[in-house]
């Protein structure tokens, strides 16, 4: 993995989230003096049209004609999704100068996308992809399965852009104490995305002194480099809580380690879907 890592990841597929993931990179490589690299991936959908057995019910110049035509119709629509894919990428390129990126490269892949990701994630300090995908654009109930793919493989934080970008005024982050959340703080500490933002550290459960302990170390780390820090204790079911404390407090991102409180993983990286589409409300950055 790289040391210095140089540039940031944006996933585009033309879907009605894709003007959003390229605002958000946009808002990112501005605060992080980095350059965007679009993705438009092809991947293997497109699967061919032969059919899995024609014996014994075509005749054999029957067949050969039929698979000379399915040959023509897989090379035309390869030829319309790579023209495709390439507009995709030219509108996604224009956002971003127009949001001011300065920057940018443009890479279609016929590939599958977590290959794609593990090759050139090395390269990159942040991974920007859309809540859902093009195949799953109105279907508010679930996360897109790409997305939950993303979740479970990329090693570098995730940016999970909402559907209408907003300047991003504040953060919260869901404070659970476990080892992925710590990192979170430190690469808070130590980056630029987030500096000077105010930051509220909320842990949904018992105030014990060894969390609040925790909590305020945390505080004294990103202090430096945010705005006011506000420590919180609530209780209730972390995602209704979560959720609601960012909407009343209007609270524009929310920060989260990629493990940790159960309840609060799965909501990423498991079945609680309901509960997923209501937090992505806000873009969520997501740390390993």
């Amino acid at each position: 993995m790289a040391d210095n890592p140089t540039r940031i990841i944006a996933l585009v597929d033309g879907s009605s989230y894709s003007a959003s993931v390229c605002d958000h990179a946009a808002w990112a490589s501005k605060r992080l003096g980095l350059g965007v690299e679009l993705f438009h991936i092809l991947g293997r959908r497109e699967q061919s049209s032969v059919p899995a057995d024609l014996s014994g019910s075509l005749k054999l110049g029957a067949r050969t004609a039929l698979l000379d035509e399915l040959a023509k119709s897989d090379a035309e629509r390869a030829k319309l999704n790579h023209a495709r894919g390439r507009l995709i990428l030219e509108d996604a390129a224009t956002r971003l100068r127009n949001d001011g990126v300065t920057q940018i490269e443009e890479r279609l892949r016929n590939d599958d996308l977590l290959s794609t990701i593990s090759e050139f994630e090395k390269d990159a300090r942040l991974l920007v992809v859309g809540k859902r995908g093009e195949a799953s654009a109105f279907a508010h109930e679930h996360l897109g399965s790409n997305l939950e793919r993303i979740l479970r493989s990329v090693t570098r934080p995730v940016l999970v852009a909402n559907r209408a970008f907003k300047e991003v005024e504040s953060y919260l982050v869901a404070f659970d104490g476990s080892r992925a959340v710590m990192n979170s703080i430190d690469r808070i500490a130590a980056g630029s995305m987030l500096d000077g933002l105010p930051c509220t550290l909320l842990h949904v459960g018992e105030r014990t002194s060894a969390m609040q302990a925790q909590m305020e170390g945390a505080a004294a780390l990103i202090a430096p480099k945010a705005g006011p820090v506000t420590i919180n204790f609530v209780s209730g079911e972390p995602d209704k809580t979560i959720a609601d404390r960012i909407e009343a407090d209007g609270t524009d991102l929310l920060v989260m380690g990629a493990s940790g409180h159960n309840r609060i993983k799965r909501l990423f990286l498991g079945s609680t879907s309901s509960s997923m589409a209501r937090l992505c409300k806000v873009p969520v950055v997501i740390f390993r």
